[in-house]
């Protein structure tokens, strides 16, 4: 979705300027196939070597970026910046633009799943949570859909709002959305609730995954006693508060434990366990099985 959302926008430009108004090439690290999340081998134009020189380079990535700490694709990324390209990147791709050393100083986004780990990697860098950011010689999005966004952002800048319209009709795309547009559903699509002091129960435990508060805490700060939470939570979710918010932080931390190499303490601590003995009850009972096996 990343990849294709990024480069589908500038083939269906083509095609309704009748003319080229872009060419793209697909690099890998080595110049060997390159197999997607979904299974499908895609076969890149060349490697690190290519000799074609780029007005943008736009670095794609999914999942399992932890352990992606290849120096020569770093030093060929910081070579194309130093020779004038404007350096792009989709879905998690930003975390390795910041080991690169190519974000400092510029505005950028990350997909949401991955903000914490850059932010535990690089403290001094901070991501919007917006759809995309587009920084001067930097343009960075969440991934998914929101490289089609960015797309057309460019192609309105470049070509006019009509050519961009034009392509985004060709996808059944009808909402152009904006840069700062959030990238998550918010809390009333993804439950199905309208309900005010629900919303601000499961708001509050969202934003409070690694410093859990408590079930009469997040009460008051609704404006309902906990027994009347206790009752909206029966009705609308059916779990208790507590045990939704255990099953919350537990995802999270079934979520670091496939797709990072964040230790199994640091990863008990981030979702709010003090004891990683608790942690690995909680997780077994929830998981049949224990972290480290859901790792492996």
């Amino acid at each position: 979705m990343a990849l294709s959302a990024a480069s589908e926008p500038l083939r269906a430009a083509n095609r309704l300027a009748g003319r080229s108004l872009y060419e793209w090439h697909l690099i890998s690290a080595t110049g060997e196939p390159v197999q997607s999340s979904s299974g499908f081998r895609l076969q890149p134009d060349g490697g690190l070597d290519h000799p074609a020189t780029f007005d943008a380079v736009i670095v794609v990535a999914s999942l399992n970026v932890a352990d992606f700490h290849e120096a020569p694709v770093f030093r060929w990324l910081r070579q194309q910046e130093r020779a004038g390209s404007e350096i792009g990147a989709v879905s998690t791709a930003s975390l390795l633009l910041a080991r690169a050393g190519l974000l400092k100083g510029y505005k950028f986004t990350i997909h949401w799943e991955m903000a914490q780990d850059l932010m535990e990697e690089f403290p001094d860098l901070k991501p919007s949570r917006t759809l995309f950011v587009i920084d001067r010689k930097r343009f960075t999005c969440g991934g998914g859909i929101a490289g089609l966004d960015m797309m057309l952002t460019f192609i309105a800048r470049q070509f006019g709002s009509t050519l961009a319209a034009g392509v985004a009709e060709q996808f059944l795309y009808t909402h152009i959305r904006s840069a700062d547009d959030s990238q998550r559903i918010d809390v009333v699509g993804r439950y199905g609730t309208t309900s005010p002091a629900l919303v601000t129960a499961l708001t509050l435990m969202e934003q409070s995954i690694e410093q859990p508060l408590e079930i009469r805490h997040i009460a008051v700060r609704s404006g309902v006693t906990e027994r009347q939470l206790e009752r909206l939570f029966a009705s609308h979710l059916g779990a208790t508060p507590g045990r939704f918010y255990m099953n919350l932080r537990l995802r999270e931390a079934k979520r670091l434990l496939s797709e990072t190499d964040t230790p199994l303490t640091e990863v008990a601590l981030r979702c709010g366990f003090t004891s990683p003995s608790h942690f690995g009850r909680c997780f077994r009972q929830a998981f049949q099985q224990t972290p480290r096996q859901s790792r492996q």
